[in-house]
């Protein structure tokens, strides 16, 4: 909408960039003489707005910025290629005013924020206690993690204090939130036994994943927020992205309320070491990769100051970051140490059996049993005890072989225990030539002549089981 005696600086600031316009006389008597619509490509449209302001179009008046499916006009189609070649137009993202009000739609009201955030976090406890991946995912799709964290991002970028508040204030609104109901609601299914009494929440797999978090949950982490922020600045719909940035926050945070609920510190305390580090690497990731595409306040007067508050809430994050890589270092290096032990005692035991004397047993299963927890081994990462299950023959022993696999595996000064399951088993050959009246025999019947035969030649017989 064009104010009165504006009509012809705008229009030649138009016709100056080569822009197709359409006016209509505005005769409301508020102060306006016209209004004026073009179609711009995206990347036009911040530099236009702001050549209009600098031929004195006021903040005050009507600007709207709509999307149109599509503008069929060969002109258009010039204008497109002129920004498409221009090196100082922003390229395929969004205006400033644009990102501004893209982010205040993701962060939604206070009420449902909080409602939304309840029902996610209470549904991936009960998918986490069920270990059901597809529970668990069906709480991401609607957790609303995404909004808050890209407001946080955008404020800072453009020196919106009001906006970065906000924002600040709903993440740590609904991380409260969701770990008091995540809580609550696992100390009431641990109350009226929902549960099987006496589960150990570690034993879970969706539990157990969660407490040692190493440097892959960094990338996790980082990745989703810059994909958070490209598809912000980008004006695609940025649902998907909502979902990836809830996988890293939603169930370790469900995990937290388990952990509580179950007074397990040890629980509580990898969950929430995983939380920090999503939600700091999420808000790094996006205010950096904002800020590195160009988004500046429209006030230049004001960027030095949105330079220096943005850079040092990103040397915050940063510092943070790397006190909490510490102990993500830990743990990756302890699972690293871990795994090569259990491989060299899988070699150790496979090279046991290649002796002549055990050619006739074969390895059916190899089990690494720890009794504490990954943190508390870093300088001894073999197993306390070594399961082995084997197959032999019928009637075949080898009450040694219990005793040979601890003499050859490595670090066996630290008392490794070894218990060897043996499992009898037997081997029918093949059968080539069937009687010959067989040959005209039903499928049903030749079916129940085949299923007595394996039943005479594989006769169950109950595992027997040495421990040295």
């Amino acid at each position: 909408m064009v104010p009165a005696g504006k009509r012809q600086t705008v229009l030649g600031v138009l016709d100056d960039e080569g822009i197709d316009y359409a006016v209509t006389d505005e005769t409301s008597g508020r102060g306006y003489t016209a209004v004026v619509s073009f179609p711009l490509p995206t990347s036009a449209v911040e530099p236009v707005l702001e050549s209009l302001r600098e031929a004195g179009l006021e903040r005050e008046s009507y600007t709207v910025v709509v999307d149109a499916e599509t503008v069929l006009s060969k002109k258009f189609e010039a204008l497109e290629a002129k920004y498409e070649a221009d090196e100082d137009t922003t390229g395929d993202r969004i205006a400033r005013e644009e990102l501004v009000a893209r982010a205040q739609d993701l962060a939604p009201r206070i009420s449902t924020y909080v409602l939304m955030t309840v029902v996610s976090v209470v549904i991936a406890t009960a998918g986490i206690l069920l270990d059901s991946p597809a529970i668990v995912v069906g709480s991401m799709v609607i957790a609303p993690l995404i909004g808050p964290a890209m407001t946080t991002a955008v404020g800072s970028v453009i020196d919106d204090d009001a906006l970065f508040g906000r924002g600040l204030k709903l993440q740590v609104l609904g991380f409260a939130t969701a770990i008091a109901a995540a809580a609550m609601f696992a100390w009431f299914v641990k109350t009226v036994n929902l549960v099987p009494p006496g589960l150990d929440p570690t034993t879970i797999e969706q539990v157990s994943s969660r407490l040692t978090p190493g440097f892959l949950s960094l990338a996790i982490a980082l990745g989703a927020g810059i994909a958070g922020a490209v598809s912000l600045r980008s004006g695609v719909s940025a649902s998907l992205v909502g979902v990836m940035i809830a996988v890293a926050l939603v169930p370790p945070t469900a995990v937290i309320g388990i952990g509580i609920a179950w007074g397990l510190p040890v629980v509580v305390l990898g969950a929430s070491v995983l939380v920090a580090v999503n939600v700091l690497s999420i808000n790094l990731a996006a205010m950096t990769t904002l800020w590195y595409s160009g988004y500046r306040p429209d006030n230049w007067l004001r960027r030095d100051e949105a330079r220096s508050a943005t850079l040092s809430r990103i040397g915050v994050l940063l510092g943070v970051l790397v006190v909490l890589s510490v102990f993500l270092g830990g743990t990756t290096y302890v699972s690293y140490a871990t795994a090569i032990a259990e491989q060299d005692v899988r070699e150790d035991v496979a090279g046991v059996l290649d002796d002549a004397g055990y050619d006739r047993v074969a390895l059916v299963d190899l089990e690494s049993v720890h009794t504490d927890q990954l943190w508390d081994r870093p300088l001894d990462p073999m197993p306390e005890r070594i399961v082995v299950t084997v197959s032999v023959p019928p009637d075949t022993t080898h009450p040694g072989l219990a005793a040979d696999i601890r003499d050859a595996i490595a670090g066996q000064e630290n008392g490794v225990e070894v218990e060897v399951r043996f499992v009898e088993t037997q081997h029918a050959p093949a059968v080539t030539d069937r009687p010959a009246s067989a040959s005209w025999t039903s499928t049903s019947a030749l079916a129940a002549f085949e299923v007595d035969e394996v039943a005479d030649t594989e006769a169950a017989t109950p595992p027997r089981q040495f421990s040295s």
